[in-house]
């Protein structure tokens, strides 16, 4: 077969026979090959309203994070692109390439280099963000892992990008849990929820602790599932408020500059409270939130805001430091309705009324910080 006279990239490749005449390429590229050869397909309409094109209009903050792990001495670029190419690329096998079982062939696949504003012979199926990140990175010679097929009809492209991302994302308590054991940087948005994903999991099974084995988490096995009764979720988000708001008690222990955590303090601030906690509501601690508000997503969280205003006035290092906490939540303890009764405060809404929305987070969390600060005050 001979080649047009045309400038190409050619590079090894594995050709995957699969039905019919459908076939897909394994093969790499660098970064700066990339950029050169593939386009982005974006969501836009023609003048008649028609819909061309497919992909999301990038996000900038995502890209900016995959270009600084990229620029990482020690980055990984497992995950292929996806990538659909025209048919004036050309394959070329290898005498005696074809594997025993007939499916595979190795030979080369020649690439057009386009010029003078030619189209450009790929366009981006899955991987739009990681293809404008390598566009941002210093160095661009590392080779990507590329899976290819040959479509010039947008509409098979439209149709493998809807089927590539039409699976649901990971879980977010498992991405959750899953954070303390990565050790590479992580983007700032999982960052923050690092330590208290960490945090989140010595509660639950440290002795001293008065959440030990009631917070579920995605890899608790059947038994333990079924004794806890808080999402783990919900705590997490109740210690990453307190630790980002600067009228958290728990910012303190955080440095912003670095990013480092005195994570010693910040488990002391939480054993502390939420043992004093369970002590003044013995009654509501440890039930299934249908029978304890305190133990629901709203109870949890609006006790967070609390803590932040009784904890921060709380000096860590007296010995009757526990005692002071306690006698602090006493202040509002008659005032609360956890398990029956209505909340005369909120309008006169039954115990069970509360849920985890930000209406009542905010009438919950307003109610007690304001019934402890007018107490203080007097």
């Amino acid at each position: 077969m001979k080649l047009k006279k045309t400038k190409t990239i050619a590079r090894k490749a594995l050709k995957i026979q699969q039905k019919g005449d459908r076939c897909v390429y394994l093969l790499s590229l660098k970064g700066s090959e990339l950029v050169q050869l593939a386009g982005v397909s974006r969501v836009t309409r023609d003048n008649d309203g028609k819909l061309i094109g497919y992909q999301r209009a990038e996000v900038r903050r995502h890209v900016r994070e995959i270009a600084e792990y990229l620029e990482t001495p020690d980055m990984l670029f497992a995950h292929p692109l996806i990538l659909s190419f025209n048919s004036a690329v050309q394959f070329i096998s290898s005498r005696g390439a074809k594997t025993s079982d007939g499916i595979a062939i190795a030979g080369m696949l020649h690439i057009p280099v386009p010029t003078n504003g030619d189209e450009k012979p790929a366009w981006i199926v899955d991987g739009q963000q990681r293809v404008l990140a390598i566009g941002l990175c210093s160095n661009k010679d590392f080779a990507v892992p590329i899976c290819a097929f040959v479509a010039d009809s947008v509409d098979l492209q439209r149709d493998q990008f809807l089927r590539i991302n039409n699976t649901r994302p990971l879980p977010r308590g498992l991405v959750t849990e899953l954070l303390p054991e990565v050790t590479s940087p992580l983007p700032p948005k999982l960052a923050i929820r690092k330590v208290p994903s960490a945090l989140c999991e010595l509660l639950n099974r440290e002795e001293k602790s008065p959440f030990k084995g009631l917070i579920k988490r995605p890899s608790s096995s059947a038994a333990d599932a079924e004794r806890a009764v808080i999402t783990d979720t919900v705590i997490i988000k109740m210690i990453e408020e307190s630790l980002t708001q600067p009228s958290g008690c728990l910012f303190p222990h955080r440095n912003v500059a670095t990013g480092e955590y005195d994570e010693a303090a910040i488990w002391t601030v939480l054993e502390l409270y939420w043992s004093a906690v369970r002590d003044t509501f013995p009654e509501a601690w440890g039930k299934a939130p249908t029978k304890s508000r305190l133990m629901h997503g709203v109870g949890i969280r609006a006790m967070g805001k609390l803590m932040d205003r009784i904890m921060s006035a709380i000096d860590l290092r007296r010995k009757d430091a526990r005692r002071l906490v306690r006698h602090e939540l006493q202040i509002v303890a008659p005032q609360c309705r956890w398990t029956d009764g209505k909340w005369e405060q909120l309008g006169g809404m039954s115990w069970n009324e509360l849920q985890n929305l930000h209406k009542h987070l905010s009438m919950l969390s307003n109610f007690l910080i304001r019934a402890y600060l007018e107490h203080r005050v007097t």
